[in-house]
This record gives C-alpha cells, sequence and structure tokens, in this order.
C-alpha cells in the first residue's frame, strides 16, 4: 500500500454542535498491559467479550460517517492495539471518509512496525501519554517499568513515519511539579499538540489526588502565559474555565469560542457500544446497537440537555462565561452525580452570586501559592 499524505487532523472550524461533535472517541477495547493510576477505563489484562465485533464496528464507522466530510475520530482504550483488526479498522474509516487518529498505550505493541502500519493505513495524528518529566516518574504513574522508554521510542517513530504527533499529560498533584520539563519533552520530540488533561476522579483515577481550584487557576495562568513561546500547539482537557482564565488574561473580549465540553461536541463510544456524552461521564444515552450514534448525538435527553447553556446550575449556571466554559459537566457528574451542577475545579465566583459552592464541603488539602503553582511540590 501507498503511504498516504498526511494532513493535520481535526473536525471542520466551523461546527454545529447540536448537529455533530467536533471529535467523537470510541474505545476500541478495555484491554491494556498498563495498569495506570488514573485509568478511566479500570483496564484490563484481556479483552472483554462483548465488544463490538469488526462488521459491528465498520457499521458504526459507517454511521459516524454521516455526520459529515471529515469527522473526526479517535480510537482509545484500554490499549486499541489490543484488537487485531485495529489496523484494518483505521483503513475502513478512512475509507469512508472519516479523519482517524489513535490514542495507543505506551507498551512493546507499539513497535516502529506497528506504527508504520498505522500510517499507511491512513492515521492523520497519533497521541502518546507523558506523565513524567523522566522514566522513573512516569512509569510509576503508569504501573510499567519500560513505559517511557517505549513511549518516547514510539513518539520518534511517529515522527519517522511523518505522522503528527499529539502528547496528553495528566495534572494532579503527583504529576503537576514536572509540567515544565514535560512541555520541554513535548518540544523535543516535535509534538504538534500537548493536551493538557485535569483529573476528572472516575475509574482508577479516585485514588489520585486532585490540585485545588486555586492551583488549578495558577496553572491555567501559566499555561495562558507559556503558550505562545511553545513550538506546539495547547489544548486543555476537562478543563473548559481554561478559556476563561485565557479571556481574563488577555483582556479579550468575551464571545462564543468553538470549544467542546461532554455532550457538547464531544460524544464517547464504549468498548461494548454505549454512547457516553464522555469516557468521564459513563451516563449511557443508548447502544449503537440498536440505534445510530448519530441520533443518539442529536436527539437524546441526555446530550441535548448538556447543549443547553442555560439549564446550568449553580454559579456555572450564573457565570457570565457559561457560553465560553460551561465548566467540565463530567467532574461535576463525578463530584455530584448531576452532570449539570457547578464544575468544583473553576475558583471563579461569578459577581453578585451568593448561592452554594460546589467546594464548600470538599477537603482542598494543602495548597502552596508560588509564583507559578506548577513548580512547586
Amino acid at each position: 500500500m501507498s503511504k498516504p499524505a498526511h494532513r493535520s487532523a481535526g473536525p471542520p472550524r466551523r461546527v454545529d454542535t447540536d448537529e455533530r461533535p467536533f471529535v467523537l472517541i470510541w474505545e476500541l477495547t478495555q484491554a491494556c498491559d498498563l495498569t495506570c493510576e488514573h485509568c478511566r477505563a479500570d483496564a484490563q489484562p484481556d479483552r472483554h467479550p462483548d465488544e463490538l465485533t469488526t462488521e459491528e464496528a465498520k457499521t458504526l464507522l459507517d454511521q459516524t460517517s454521516e455526520f459529515g466530510e471529515n469527522q473526526l475520530v479517535v480510537f482509545s482504550g484500554g490499549d486499541p492495539l489490543k484488537r487485531d483488526d485495529a489496523v484494518e479498522l483505521v483503513e475502513y474509516g478512512t475509507e469512508v471518509g472519516l479523519s482517524v487518529t489513535m490514542t495507543p498505550s505506551g507498551t512493546a505493541s507499539l513497535s516502529p512496525d506497528a506504527v508504520a502500519d498505522l500510517a499507511d493505513a491512513g492515521l492523520r495524528r497519533m497521541a502518546v501519554s507523558i506523565d513524567g518529566a523522566n522514566a522513573a516518574r512516569h512509569d510509576a504513574f503508569r504501573g510499567e517499568q519500560g513505559s517511557f522508554e517505549e513511549t518516547v521510542s514510539a513518539a520518534q517513530s511517529a515522527t519517522n513515519e511523518g505522522l503528527p504527533l499529539q502528547v496528553n499529560t495528566t495534572v494532579c498533584r503527583q504529576t503537576i511539579a514536572d509540567l515544565p520539563e514535560i512541555a520541554d519533552l513535548v518540544a523535543d520530540l516535535g509534538a504538534v499538540l500537548w493536551s493538557v488533561f485535569f483529573l476528572v476522579p472516575v475509574g482508577r483515577g479516585t485514588a489520585l489526588d486532585p490540585i485545588s481550584p486555586d492551583r488549578a487557576e495558577r496553572v491555567m495562568e501559566w499555561l495562558v502565559e507559556e503558550a505562545d513561546e511553545w513550538p506546539f500547539g495547547l489544548k486543555t482537557t476537562e478543563a473548559p474555565h481554561y478559556r476563561r482564565v485565557s479571556i481574563q488574561q488577555t483582556e479579550a473580549t468575551p464571545k462564543r469560542q468553538m470549544g467542546i465540553t461532554a455532550g457538547d461536541g464531544f460524544a464517547f463510544v464504549s468498548h461494548v457500544g454505549e454512547v457516553y456524552p464522555s469516557g468521564f461521564l459513563p451516563e449511557s444515552a443508548g447502544n449503537v446497537r440498536e440505534r445510530s450514534v448519530v441520533d443518539i448525538y442529536r436527539d437524546s435527553d441526555l446530550f441535548q440537555s448538556l447543549r443547553d447553556e442555560d439549564a446550568l446550575r449553580g454559579k456555572c449556571g450564573a457565570c457570565p462565561y457559561r457560553n465560553v466554559c460551561g465548566g467540565s459537566r463530567s467532574r461535576a457528574y463525578a463530584t455530584t452525580g448531576d452532570p449539570l451542577e457547578s464544575d468544583p475545579l473553576c475558583s471563579f465566583v461569578p459577581e453578585g452570586y451568593d448561592g452554594p459552592l460546589p467546594w464548600d464541603d470538599a477537603d482542598p488539602g494543602p495548597e502552596t501559592d508560588p509564583e507559578h503553582a506548577v513548580n512547586s511540590t
């Protein structure tokens, strides 16, 4: 097979999120050889017997193509390469007009040959996870000795294949001090995008220590200050209030920005076909074995409520930035059981708001206030 010309993965620049998501994540499998401390999926060594079959998977990809041209789909896991049809499905998705990317695990399965096969199949971007500035810290977080070395090797293989590289990093108390050095590593690897994920306490992530709202604010201020100097793009995951911080830091005029939150520009299909607003908001709106993912995204009550900024409650509902932020619906769900409640990671309190605050009953733990909180331990 001749190698396709790669172009940056991503959705069209203007998207009506009532009609289609910016990105659809499909969890091919929960099987994975790693035991990462933050794993949303609580991944297991073996594949689930009720995973979508190859035929069902191709039907899902056919349905997804009905969202429109170049719909962005991320193959995730677990480790998607634990499925022996992963490359076949990348090729099929590409053939039906999807923009297919993948987030494989940093294990021996991600060999140079595997990366080359994915590139040949039409993969648009590959994302790897780096959660420590060196092997000892990353491997401890990932629960597998050698993961750092294998991840860096895979990143270099992607570059060798001309495959755009994304690096994902989890922000929690165990990783926050490493962020500046990880940013340097992201640059050294030639990545095109750094995705900074602010921990949502689901799956194994409930055992990790989240940072406080004040510290999250300082991390975001640091990201805003540094982003223009980095040779790669930056996005935050499950931290839409980064857009509010950016507006305040740069004194820009608040106006609607193209961003995504769970259910609004974002959808997730589990390994057994359940459709969630996000993998971090595991409330099913239907199953692709019974109903098209397009219909579920557009018409289900759950997704429609998440796209209604006026349905938000608490201080998120009163916030003047709700149309550019909206808060993490996943974190609200994880901490309150209600996806429309306030995001407890955001420290901003709207002027005149005198209602309950989402951190009133929380224990924020010890806090520091250095010039940049990312540099504290």
